[in-house]
């Protein structure tokens, strides 16, 4: 039976990690803040935003939400998003998404400024992934390696399959976890006979979007399984990963809930610090 990449034990320490390093800065006369644009009302995303706010409260660090009506033409929210990438006292903007119909995820997400956009989404970010420069870079791509580090894995030299090549966690966690010497091999949905590639792993990330779509027989004894997948079902919440079956032959697992989505407001924090820096701040 595999033991638990357990996330909240992980994310309680990375948030201590980071409350003394918001410290560090306070000493500076620096004051780390983020800034959350939320435009309508869409239930799921007011509950991001305020728990985004919960986390920095908890951790000394400042959250201002700018909430506008799902009305609000675009012109207005670049407006918006140009004042806070002006403002020296915001070291983080995040776009809760979705946005409503009518205004441009792209043109929105790219008018943020690379260094204070934590969600890593902008093009000169993507392409600082691909090069190796230091970047902002998205939250649960980093999540699945911190996850694996602060559990003990070595991943130099092992052999990593990703199932999903989506523009949020499958393409960013190749090239981020390239740079720990893995060797990796990409898969998706439209793999013909996925199960040939999957037990080939020695640690399997799942992130594809599919309810319990790894099984058991797709996962060689003894691999570490990421699930990185959430999905909405009439039981309830679960990942890619058919969590019951796959844990009788993994040596570790993670959870869905309590696995990577537990790490990933936290690394959201962490990149607003990381913004700091990037943005002129010494440590």
């Amino acid at each position: 039976m595999a033991q638990l990449l357990d996330g909240k034990a992980v994310s309680k320490v990375l948030k201590e990690e980071i409350r003394e390093e918001i410290a560090q800065w306070k000493e500076k006369g620096v004051q780390p803040k983020l800034a959350v644009i939320l435009v309508g009302d869409d239930p799921a995303s007011v509950v991001y935003a305020r728990s985004k706010q919960k986390v920095c409260e908890g951790i000394g660090m400042a959250f201002e939400l700018f909430t506008m009506p799902g009305s609000t033409p675009e012109a207005d929210v670049l407006a918006q998003i140009e004042s806070l990438n002006n403002d020296q006292a915001v070291h983080g903007i995040m776009i809760e998404l979705p946005l409503p119909k009518g205004i441009s995820k792209e043109k929105v997400m790219s008018a943020v400024r690379p260094d204070k956009d934590v969600d890593g989404v902008h093009p000169i970010n993507r392409g600082y992934i691909l090069s190796g420069e230091e970047g902002l870079f998205p939250a649960t791509p980093q999540s699945c390696i911190e996850l694996l580090l602060r559990c003990g894995v070595q991943i130099a030299g092992k052999h990593v399959v990703i199932v999903g090549r989506g523009e949020t966690v499958g393409k960013p966690l190749v090239f981020l976890i390239l740079k720990h010497n893995a060797t990796v091999t990409i898969c998706h949905s439209k793999t013909p006979d996925l199960g040939a590639f999957t037990r080939q792993a020695d640690i399997l990330i799942a992130a594809v979007g599919r309810a319990k779509l790894i099984k058991k027989d797709m996962v060689k004894a003894g691999a570490i399984v990421v699930d990185a997948g959430i999905n909405e079902t009439p039981e309830g919440i679960c990942g890619d990963v058919d969590f019951q079956a796959v844990q009788e032959v993994a040596e570790l697992i993670s959870p869905v809930p309590g696995g990577v989505g537990s790490l990933t407001t936290a690394l959201i924090m962490r990149n607003v610090l990381k913004g700091i820096v990037l943005q002129g701040g010494t440590r």
